[in-house]
């Protein structure tokens, strides 16, 4: 009897010692098969530019913190941090965008070149400045932040330009996915959507897009859409709590009709992610992956994480659950950092053999 019972542990711990071995192996493939990938970043690029320091007292001047400045930094941000998260994680980001020639101009070409990342994609305009966040940060926490931008569309002469360069990038090189990064600075226009869309859907190229705002509906005919729940709310008009899990699978259905989109990835704050598939037989494939246990210290660039995983797990051919579990990860791995940083490729491929290919 005691025999059969070792014999029983023993076999049942070979069991999940090769599950384990099974997970450990598929994340390695999968993660080595993004070194393959070349990834074009269209978007609004930013500076991320950061003060660092103490709070020990408040302003004898106005009601207000003094933070004694010991440490300043500028990041890559918005669409140049998709590119960053690409690069983390091993694959090769083409970024296009456009920037001023401005102080802040240079300060983002030197941090292309500190990142060794292409620069082929970036125009540098006469008519804009370059945007910049200002961020100050006390006791690790973010005390105020201070935009300086130009939120006005490209001038005729600057978007043809943009265009062209971006077209010519699909024939210098071999693009497995495109990203639409877009925080309403005007980079992104209905008209080079659609272009780009048209590019795509003749080349069998897959497109997932960050959304804002100002071109909500004009991203038609999709691969994948990300919105987050506010943003899902108001591309339709309606609300409903984060908790609803009835109310929020009829938004999405209505969201995959209005806008002609075949994957829906609705990130969905602390409660995680949802995605939806619709399928040839209009039927749909949905799941939700809930949030993971973590020290949330900065939300910042979470959602550029959570595109960059998901337009590479997309261009792999993936399965629906495994791009919402993955990029649901990433985006709260790097939610425990404070500023915007990408994501941990190491820390991610140990977390992903656990938690996304433990089948």
């Amino acid at each position: 009897m005691h025999l059969l019972i070792i014999m029983k542990t023993v076999l049942l711990h070979q069991t999940f010692l090769n599950m384990d071995i099974k997970s450990i192996n598929k994340a390695g493939e999968v993660f080595n098969a993004f070194e393959q990938l070349n990834i074009l970043i269209i978007g609004d690029v930013m500076v991320d530019s950061y003060l660092f320091g103490n709070v020990e007292r408040i302003s004898p001047e106005a009601p207000v913190p003094i933070v004694a400045v010991n440490k300043r930094t500028n990041r890559l941000g918005g669409a140049a941090n998709v590119a960053l998260n690409v690069k983390a994680m091993g694959a090769c980001p083409i970024l296009c965008s456009v920037i001023g020639r401005d102080e802040k101009a240079e300060t983002f070409i030197n941090l292309l070149n500190k990142n060794k990342m292409f620069q082929g994609g970036i125009l540098r305009s006469g008519s804009r400045i370059t945007t910049t966040k200002f961020r100050i940060i006390g006791n690790n926490t973010q005390m105020l932040r201070v935009d300086e931008e130009v939120t006005s569309n490209l001038n005729t002469e600057d978007m043809q330009t943009f265009k062209h360069i971006i077209e010519s990038l699909f024939d210098e090189k071999n693009i497995n996915a495109i990203v639409f990064q877009d925080y309403d600075k005007g980079i992104i226009s209905p008209g080079l959507i659609s272009d780009i869309v048209k590019i795509a859907q003749h080349r069998n190229i897959p497109i997932a897009v960050d959304p804002k705002k100002k071109n909500f509906d004009s991203y038609q005919n999709l691969t994948m859409f990300k919105p987050n729940l506010k943003e899902l709310k108001e591309g339709l008009g309606i609300d409903f709590d984060i908790h609803d899990m009835d109310a929020l699978r009829s938004a999405v259905r209505k969201l995959h009709e209005k806008q002609n989109v075949e994957l829906l990835l609705v990130t969905l704050s602390e409660a995680g992610v949802y995605i939806s598939r619709k399928k040839s037989d209009a039927s749909y494939s949905e799941h939700h992956i809930p949030a993971h246990l973590r020290s949330i210290a900065d939300v910042s660039g979470a959602g550029d994480t959570v595109i960059s995983l998901a337009a590479m797990c997309l261009a792999l051919g993936l399965t629906d659950l495994e791009i919402a579990s993955l990029s649901n990860l990433a985006g709260g791995q790097v939610c425990e950092y404070v500023g915007v940083v990408p994501v941990d490729r190491e820390k991610l491929l140990k977390e992903s053999s656990k938690l996304v290919f433990n089948f």
